[in-house]
């Protein structure tokens, strides 16, 4: 694992602590450093954090704190407060 792939991580697990207390704009600033790191970099980003982070408002996922998720015919549906829906597949 490389440095970008290291601070990757180490910003989304900053932005899941400040999103469960309530400071989405710093969860927001995280996110979005994070982007903009594996775009310089040229590398993915994690599955989890393009599951936990809204592509719209650039903040992370809380369920239950600014995310509702639901199971809808062998999908999760997961819409953020700001209105975006995303839906990903299970099996």
């Amino acid at each position: 694992m490389g440095i970008a792939e290291e601070r990757i991580d180490e910003l989304f697990e900053l932005a899941m602590a400040a999103a469960a207390g309530g400071e989405y704009d710093r969860s927001r600033e995280y996110v979005r450093l994070a982007r903009r790191i594996a775009e310089r970099d040229r590398c993915g980003l994690p599955r989890r954090f393009k599951r936990f982070t809204c592509s719209r408002c650039d903040v992370a996922l809380r369920p239950g704190r600014n995310a509702r998720v639901r199971v809808d015919d062998g999908r999760v549906v997961v819409r953020c407060d700001c209105g975006a829906t995303h839906r990903y597949p299970y099996d």
